[in-house]
């Protein structure tokens, strides 16, 4: 399967899944995507700076047209070295949003959030969700970014539009050497696009580099210490952030957590797992109703309809307009659906009209997950992914490796099972390193750590690994499903994390919230 399972943003959590899960500023310069570097920026040597702030002209809606400028949200921009270790160097551009506190109450400071990915804008994403946390918002300013590699801020790409459709359409259900062949060769392809067009700008993107970009931006927003909400990716980067500046960590949340150490190998079982105990709650909850459920009546034939769907696919893919719905589209769209409960009645709705022949959700659904646009380009969601995952470890496996994983995975899952993320990575241009799978925030104020046990794109026991890894993490589990939770709605889990982001007060080790 050429593409892995991610961490979702919050965007698709909000939303329902016709809704884009990252925003795109249009097309890149030249410069962003030619390969070279951003020109040197001498301020990037020294103290960031404050924040010039200005009205908001490039925000994108969920459709992907351009927002009218909203009088709450303010952008800008900080410097930054590309190289760390050459800070009067060559530097990168990096995009801020932020929507000022509201009252009532003093201010505490800015709240920063990243959303997950890896990979996606946290300035579009914030300017869709602000409003799911307005009670936050009334005592900070809540600030975002598009981190390096992502949107705004030199974001990867892969090669054009056409390139990124014959790569998001490949089939990933090999039954034959010949079909696993042909996936090998469209992801190697997708591999060497990425560095013809992003080559000059890869090896710069992991998370340790842009966990030194957000303390630089703590310091440009003004605040001593740093106050953040991680969710997804983003619990890995603030993990990063408070091992290399733990003196630096006021009041940190992380939720849908990520575990850094995890081997790409065990990252894929994990995730597979995940995603098959989500399936087979979205299977139960679909029949639980008599005549409701449009795909079955009971589970077994709920599955063999959406495997018969699949496999049908393989064999005849639909039309839509100009474009054609393939199996890998489609099981795109499956897992898309699985990461909130609330598009559950959609993925049945899907399912049960690609089984008529109609197309049309489930290809808007697979749009969703891919970053696809409606003029047809692509937000850099899907490249910035492997970018900076790939960059994150130092681990190639071999065809051998990858087989095992395959065959593990498939297991657990015939519909999720894959190579994982391991097959991307071992073709990928520029070496990685296993700095940021290194944990340790010991010094730092406590951490709260927030797993769900139906997560399927963050499993459950990676939080408890994290908390423990992080040495002043702080575990709350909520008993729910879907991925990460504070968006749930559960009122145990919004009423534990504001009371420690508004008014420090840390809960009680192992705390956990009944869904509502």
């Amino acid at each position: 399967m050429p593409r892995t399972l991610r961490a979702a943003t919050v965007a698709a959590v909000l939303s329902t899944a016709l809704v884009a899960c990252s925003g795109n500023t249009g097309r890149n310069s030249a410069a962003d995507v030619a390969g070279g570097a951003p020109a040197a920026d001498p301020s990037a040597a020294g103290s960031p700076g404050a924040i010039t702030w200005a009205t908001c002209t490039d925000i994108r809606r969920p459709d992907g047209t351009i927002a009218k400028p909203d009088p709450l949200l303010q952008c800008g921009k900080i410097s930054v070295p590309l190289d760390y270790a050459k800070p009067d160097g060559p530097s990168l551009s990096i995009a801020v949003i932020r929507t000022k506190a509201s009252g009532p109450g003093p201010r505490i400071g800015s709240l920063v959030f990243n959303f997950g990915g890896p990979g996606a804008s946290g300035v579009d994403t914030l300017a869709q969700a602000a409003k799911a946390f307005s009670s936050l918002g009334t005592r900070y300013d809540l600030v975002s970014f598009d981190p390096r590699g992502v949107e705004r801020s030199s974001g990867v790409r892969c090669g054009d539009d056409e390139e990124m459709d014959k790569y998001t359409s490949l089939n990933t259900l090999p039954t034959n050497e010949a079909e696993r062949d042909a996936i090998e060769k469209g992801t190697k392809e997708f591999v060497d696009a990425c560095g013809q067009t992003s080559g000059k700008l890869l090896p710069y993107v992991g998370t340790v580099n842009a966990a030194q970009d957000l303390d630089r931006l703590r310091a440009a927003l003004g605040d001593k210490q740093l106050n953040y909400f991680g969710i997804s990716y983003g619990t890995q980067l603030g993990a990063i952030y408070a091992t290399k500046f733990p003196k630096n960590v006021n009041r940190m949340v992380l939720d849908g957590t990520l575990d850094p150490s995890a081997t790409l190998e065990q990252r894929t079982l994990a995730q597979t797992t995940g995603f098959q105990h989500a399936y087979e709650a979205f299977l139960k909850d679909c029949v639980k109703e008599p005549g409701q459920c449009e795909i079955g009546s009971d589970t077994t034939i709920a599955d063999k309809n959406v495997e018969k769907l699949l496999y049908d696919l393989k064999a005849k893919p639909i039309k839509v307009g100009d474009r054609t719905v393939t199996q890998g589209l489609a099981s795109t769209a499956i897992s898309a659906a699985l990461y909130s409960q609330l598009t559950w009645p959609l993925l049945d709705r899907a399912v049960s009209q690609g089984l008529k022949g109609d197309g049309r959700i489930l290809l808007a659904l697979a749009d969703n997950y891919n970053g696809r646009l409606p003029d047809g380009g692509y937000t850099t969601l899907m490249s910035s992914f492997p970018a900076i995952s790939c960059v994150d470890t130092a681990e190639r496996p071999t065809s051998e490796e990858l087989r095992r994983t395959e065959t593990e995975s498939l297991k657990l899952s015939p519909l999720f099972g894959s190579p994982g993320l391991g097959s991307i990575c071992t073709l990928w241009p520029v070496p990685g390193s296993d700095e940021a799978r290194k944990v340790n925030a010991a010094g730092s104020a406590p951490i709260v750590v927030i797993g769900n046990t139906g997560d399927p794109a963050t499993p459950y026991e990676w939080a408890p690994k994290l908390a423990k890894e992080l040495g002043t993490g702080v575990l709350v589990t909520y008993k729910g499903e879907g991925h990460a939770s504070y968006l749930s709605g559960d009122p145990c889990v919004k009423r534990t994390t504001d009371g420690y982001l508004l008014n420090g007060k840390v809960p009680a080790e192992g705390t956990v919230c009944p869904s509502s």
